[in-house]
């Protein structure tokens, strides 16, 4: 093997195992996790919004031109000049990955703003867009016209919240690089299913607090909300100087915006229900029940119920439930940190460092176990139940009892791939042929690749694979000559026959130009954060805008040119022969042997919207394409 292969084959290695790592699921969009923060801080209370207020005052002390003055801004529009204190759990876990990460992102980084600006866009945009329903609100009526009229209405409310999601998705991407990859290997925005439908709400918390646990978001909930809770302890207990204050106060508060975050991501319907399976399956469930919506139950009250919905779909009543819970997650830090009363039992921690925390929930896969003095005690365990109470009893896991499972297009995949076409061909293989005339043909083929829908969204590039197959041609319909004769014999004086040939097909997505991420991998190991960019870029369209995927009322249309390529090669598998006409006068029609190798280079796809299924992912496919067809002998 020389040393360009090598490099090739290295170089599509990369490039695979980079795009099997992401696995983007996150909860609610940055704009729905801001609104919930916002209807959290105006339902507190008169004294214990003073008292946040106070707070947030002292927190942003020499932030003051990156922090907003106002704890949550009802007034912010599009282009924020600024972060509010609402923003931040927004900006945590999807755009951070530590309280210590947060601060850097929302405080210092000179792309936030940018990102809060799309977030703010998309917002507006989903607001005109409007709610389709849900598939159990559909009702049927006696009218075929009209149950096709509110399916295609809903359709297109769905194809406009997807180009939307795509446009923002892709800008996202395009200020913070790691946007796409950023906790997408772990199940750290997600509710850990419950072992037994006996759990209490203590038994649970305790669960998903255990050092080993799983990394989920009650979890990190905990984790985040202990953090503020004990440093809130110092606060309350010692006597400080300014400078100390400001320190843990602005530590408190990111600690517990940071915490918020995964206490909001457990009222997203598809958290609550995609918890386990492998990654095709974790998406597509996530994917459907964000969407269809699922009954839930509560910890607190469990004869009570809710329906859920889940990521860019979230409804007034769902913002109200998840704010509920946020508002009583605040209540518990502004109380400890003002000794009040109410959580006197709260022991105080001196050990409380005057710094946000540093733990990592994009790369740890399960819950470490807390430094000395600063670990989960009973006291804290029934802070965080009192907490858990108003927030949707999990699923069950694996077994009898589970929700169904659906899958989405993510993730390796082996299958087959069956497809007819119709070709419109220009000539034959002889001299002087210049006949229009069609060929049908089947191709059945083994196929394996990598699913790419849903790393950014559902408008994502599709896929990445290699097929082999087998291919029948149809006789041509044009004729070896225009000869009376050659009319009358039918099939036999095809200019093209009949044949079989050895179908192989490709693709890939590219940046900007077809094989460039397999060029470009080598950089994977000098600017890995470059590369990643590139790469999720390219699966979601690139970076020509026209490449990108339109999702219509009908499905999905993309123009593809340069993703893909197929070539059969014929005369392989038997002897392939055609009848050349005489050739002047005094000559004889003769039998020539051939072979050929056809290309096809597809120009214009189109999708319609698959369904969600519990077994298996299957698409249909349309696409017109220009090709080839180069004849050679032996």
């Amino acid at each position: 093997m020389n040393l360009s292969s090598r490099m090739s084959r290295r170089s599509l290695v990369v490039f695979v195992l980079l795009l099997v790592q992401i696995d983007s699921a996150q909860a609610w969009i940055y704009p729905e996790h801001r609104d919930i923060g916002v209807l959290a801080v105006e339902r507190l209370d008169p004294e214990r919004k003073a008292l946040f207020d106070t707070m947030w005052a002292e927190a942003r002390k020499g932030h003051e031109e990156r922090l907003c003055s106002m704890a949550a801004d009802t007034q912010q529009g599009l282009a924020p000049s600024c972060i509010d204190w609402a923003a931040l759990p927004a900006i945590a876990g999807d755009h951070s990955c530590s309280g210590r990460d947060l601060v850097e992102a929302a405080e210092k980084s000179p792309w936030i703003l940018t990102v809060a600006d799309v977030a703010a866009q998309l917002k507006a945009d989903l607001a005109r867009i409007g709610v389709s329903a849900a598939p159990s609100q559909r009702d049927a009526s006696k009218s075929p016209i009209q149950d096709l009229q509110r399916y295609v209405e809903n359709e297109s409310v769905r194809a406009d919240r997807v180009n939307a999601l795509r446009t923002a998705d892709t800008r996202l991407q395009r200020a913070d690089p790691a946007y796409a990859t950023r906790a997408g290997s772990n199940g750290a925005h997600f509710l850990l299913p419950r072992a037994r439908t006996d759990q209490s709400a203590r038994e649970y918390a305790q669960m998903t607090l255990t050092p080993g646990a799983d990394i989920n978001a009650l979890g990190v909930y905990g984790w985040y909300h202990l953090s503020a809770l004990q440093t809130a302890t110092r606060l309350a207990h010692e006597q400080l100087a300014p400078a100390e204050r400001q320190a843990l106060t602005h530590a408190m508060l990111i600690d517990e915006a940071f915490a918020i975050h995964f206490l909001e991501d457990t009222f997203s319907a598809g958290h609550v229900a995609g918890a386990w399976g492998d990654a095709s399956q974790r998406k597509g469930t996530h994917d459907y029940y964000n969407e269809a919506g699922i009954e839930a139950f509560f910890w607190r009250g469990a004869s009570d119920s809710a329906v859920l919905t889940g990521d860019a779909h979230m409804r007034p009543q769902d913002a109200e439930r998840a704010a509920a819970a946020v508002r009583e997650s605040l209540e518990e830090v502004i109380d400890v940190a003002a000794g009040r009363p109410r959580t006197a039992a709260m022991p105080y921690t001196p050990k409380a460092a005057p710094l946000p925390d540093g733990f990592d929930v994009c790369k740890n896969d399960v819950l470490v176990q807390r430094e000395e003095g600063q670990r989960v005690t009973p006291e804290a365990i029934e802070l965080v139940a009192e907490v858990l109470a108003s927030t949707p009893i999990p699923s069950l896991g694996p077994g009898l009892g589970s929700l169904p499972r659906f899958r989405a297009e993510v993730g390796p995949f082996v299958g087959i791939a069956g497809s007819t076409g119709l070709r419109n061909v220009n000539g034959g293989f002889v001299v002087g042929q210049d006949q229009r005339g069609w060929i049908g043909d089947v191709d059945l083929a083994v196929r394996a690749g990598l699913g790419l829908d849903g790393v950014l969204g559902d408008a994502g590039d599709g896929l990445i694979y290699v097929s082999l197959g087998l291919r029948g041609d149809s006789a041509s319909t044009n004729k070896v000559s225009r000869s009376a004769l050659a009319e009358q014999a039918g099939s036999l004086s095809a200019a093209i026959p009949s044949r079989m040939g050895i179908s192989t097909r490709i693709r890939m997505p590219y940046y900007l130009i077809p094989g460039d991420l397999l060029l470009a991998a080598p950089l994977y190991f000098v600017s890995p954060t470059t590369y990643t960019n590139m790469a999720v870029t390219a699966s979601n369209g690139g970076l020509i805008p026209w490449q990108q995927g339109l999702a219509t009322s009908i499905g999905r249309f993309q123009f593809v040119l340069g993703r893909e390529l197929g070539v059969t090669f014929y005369g392989r598998l038997g002897t392939n022969s055609l009848v050349a006409p005489a050739n002047g006068a005094g000559t004889t029609p003769t039998v020539v042997n051939f072979k050929s190798i056809a290309y096809e280079l597809p120009i214009l796809e189109y999708r319609p919207y698959r369904a969600f299924d519990t077994r298996q992912s299957s698409a249909a496919l349309f696409q017109l394409f220009v090709g080839a067809d180069v004849p050679h002998g032996d």
